[in-house]
Parts: C-alpha cells; structure tokens; sequence
C-alpha cells in the first residue's frame, strides 16, 4: 500500500495490543517466506507514561515517565493508519525480519525502541503520541454526525461494522 510509509502512525485494531498506537518501520507490500502477505514491521507502546504533576519527587517522576515498547509483526488489514507520522531515526535499523528469529536480538531490538521513544517523550515532541487513545465503543445513529462509524467487509463472515466514538 502506497500510503503505508516508514513513520506513518496507525492504530492496531485487533488482537492483544488493540487501540494502541503504533509507528510502522518496515512496510512490506507482497510478503515473504514466514509471512505471505502484506505485513509491516512495527513499533508501539504497551503501557503509556502515567501523568505527572510537580508535586511528585524527582524519582517518583522518573518512575511514571517509563514507557513500556512492543515491535512485532502486523498484518495491513489489522491495521487503521493515521493522517500523523513521527520521525524516529534512531529506529530505522534497530527492527528488521532478522530480529524475530532470536529472543536475543529481539530484546535488544525492544532496548533501542524503549531508549528512543523515551528521549522523545522526555523532549516534549509528539505528545499526542505518548498519550492513550481513549474510545468508546458504541453503535451509531444516523442523525449523530459526531461520531466515526468505519465499516469494514470480511469475505469469511460477511459484513462487520465497527463503531469508534472518539472522546475528545
């Protein structure tokens, strides 16, 4: 997919990490061997930065500013891309194939997406990124234009709607 470039944000909207926010690192439009179809090759945050106020103790601040990185492996029909792209440098070299072979290199990879999301919270960049994105599922009325109805189609089971009410 054209539109599915290296920085693009999306949102993943199946399975485990589901609703997180995530950056793509490595678009593959035909698949490979392992996997035969189109997939990207992504980095998301698992559990987001707590709020902080200037009340707290340096190191209780310290404690809430840790982010909580995952990379894997997503197929493009699980995942829904944003108008927003971040620009990691840090990671373009970090995640490849090869790093899903070994647990070793894998958490490795997992230590230089964990160092470079955190320098980019700490400077103030992308703070729409580092936040969690708060929706409320529920089915949508006609007459209610506020709200994002995205319609999806499945050939196996026939139509399935999502609704997404996004809390401002």
């Amino acid at each position: 997919m054209k539109f599915l470039k290296v920085g693009r944000v999306a949102i993943i909207t199946r399975g485990r990490y589901a609703g997180k926010k995530v950056v793509i690192i490595q678009p593959v439009d035909n698949g490979n061997k392992p996997h035969p179809f189109g997939h990207a090759l992504v980095a998301g945050i698992e559990r987001y930065p707590s709020k902080i106020t200037r009340r707290m103790s340096k190191t209780r601040q310290e404690k809430r500013n840790k982010i909580k990185p995952f990379i894997k492996v997503i197929n493009y029909n699980h995942l829904m891309p944003t108008r927003y792209t971040l620009e990691l440098e840090g990671l373009k070299g970090a995640v490849s194939n090869d790093t899903f072979k070994e647990v070793s290199q894998r958490e490795d990879a997992k230590k230089t997406v964990k160092k470079v999301l955190e320098e980019r919270y700490t400077s103030g960049k992308n703070r729409w990124f580092f936040t969690p994105l708060s929706m409320l599922y529920r089915p949508c009325d006609i007459t209610t234009l506020v709200e994002l109805c995205i319609v999806t189609s499945l050939p196996s089971a026939g139509v399935h709607k999502f609704y997404l009410y996004f809390a401002a």
